[in-house]
């Protein structure tokens, strides 16, 4: 195995947003508009310097993503923010925009879908074959990941071990999905549920979305790949898929990278937003990988189940989740028989401070996240936790979020 980068030595970041009709804001397949050489032919992937530009599967995502790892996350919300508003400038020509948050708010995946037609569309259709992509859970989610490098074996199972721990807390901070079809669900993060579920006809693909108690690439490989391989071998008899990335855990191991990508988080309303959550992704991870708390050996010990358990309540009340598993708390270095996800993230943001391991714009961004509550509680709090709101008042508020992803600004209720 090969890496060249070490732990926390550099850091990959992909953010994904929707093209939608400027006026109303319905799903628009234009995003080949933007995707094209500057001899106007439409490519998989632009090359922009630092940061660059692909599609995902549907016609109606763009993707940006880091070039190549970046070795610190300080600045990075300002190199994305610059592109966000170069894609915004070049689809006004087609009357389109972006538009953030992890689901198109009143989206019929049945009607809507278009599958990306171009580069690598063999993939996209023999997903399509399979699972059927006309669904929210593969056209209609926008998510962020977060690659970690690790440069050994034993980094790989630190780094895997911390991770596992970390991903139930994630829903708290990112959840940026409470709409469905025009509906508040009751849940704070639909776009997880999806995805727990979306590959059904193959249920290896995403397994429990926590990954399994594995810490060496051999063991990951024998216990995770090839059973995965294997099961959907009949359904992929040419092997198109047969490739790391089928893999829909929470986090997969990205050996031909040297990396885990971390894929659970909801993308936000301004990159800003999202660069915060990464950096204190990051500092929580350096506590466990460093043994601040509890040993390496008994952060392998955690089984899933305990896990899952907290990840799947996380989806429904986010910030509001009560754990009451103390040997979890433990973990974080958090003595107590019960705590929330707001306050236990509040403990970690504060020690993350005091330690100097957060930039302190950062720290600025996640006191508003933390404190107001993930993206999805505002959303909610914005049309007043109306069950079905009226289809104009959605339209207004989800048209002031494609104004903060294009200006860069948190959104804020007051409450």
């Amino acid at each position: 195995m090969e890496s060249r980068r070490s732990l926390f030595s550099a850091f990959g970041v992909e953010l994904e947003y929707m093209v939608v009709d400027a006026e109303s804001l319905d799903i628009l397949p234009a995003a080949d508009t933007v995707l094209c050489s500057a001899d106007g032919i439409v490519t998989g992937e632009v090359e922009r310097g630092a940061v660059d530009w692909s599609n995902e599967l549907v016609a109606h995502v763009i993707e940006l993503k880091v070039s190549q790892p970046v070795p610190t996350l300080v600045g990075l919300e300002s190199q994305l923010q610059a592109e966000v508003r170069e894609i915004n400038r070049r689809l006004a020509q087609h009357n389109a925009r972006l538009m953030p948050t992890a689901m198109h708010p009143w989206m019929d995946p049945l009607e809507e879908t278009v599958l990306w037609p171009h580069e690598y569309n063999a993939v996209y259709s023999a997903f399509d074959r399979i699972f059927s992509c006309q669904g929210h859970g593969w056209s209609n989610l926008q998510s962020v990941h977060l690659n970690l490098p690790f440069a050994s074996d034993e980094e790989f199972g630190r780094l895997h071990a911390a991770i596992r721990l970390v991903l139930p807390l994630l829903p708290a901070l990112t959840a940026s999905s409470p709409m469905v079809e025009g509906r508040l669900t009751g849940l704070m993060d639909n776009r997880l549920e999806y995805y727990r579920t979306n590959s059904r006809a193959v249920p290896l693909v995403a397994g429990r979305v926590i990954p399994e108690a594995v810490f060496t690439p051999a063991d990951y490989r024998d216990q995770i790949l090839e059973r995965l391989y294997a099961a959907i071998a009949e359904h992929d008899p040419d092997q198109i898929l047969r490739h790391e990335w089928l893999n829909a855990r929470g986090a997969i191991a990205r050996f031909e990278r040297g990396a885990i990508e971390i894929r659970v988080m909801d993308v936000q309303e301004c990159p800003a937003a999202d660069v915060a959550i990464c950096a204190a992704v990051v500092a929580v991870l350096r506590e466990l990988v460093e043994e601040r708390h509890v040993s390496w050996n008994a952060q392998q010990a955690v089984e899933v189940e305990p896990l899952a358990s907290v990840f799947l309540e996380s989806l429904r009340n986010a910030e509001r989740t009560l754990v009451w598993n103390d040997d979890y708390l433990k973990v974080f270095g958090v003595d107590r028989e019960e705590c929330t996800l707001q306050d236990l993230w509040r403990i970690l943001l504060d020690r993350a401070a005091a330690a100097g391991r957060i930039d302190s714009a950062h720290l600025e961004t996640l006191e508003v996240i933390v404190n107001e509550g993930p993206l999805s509680r505002r959303i909610a709090r914005g049309l007043f936790e109306k069950t079905e709101p009226s289809a104009d008042a959605v339209e207004e508020l989800y048209g002031f979020l494609c104004q903060c992803l294009d200006e860069g600004t948190l959104f804020q209720v007051e409450v």
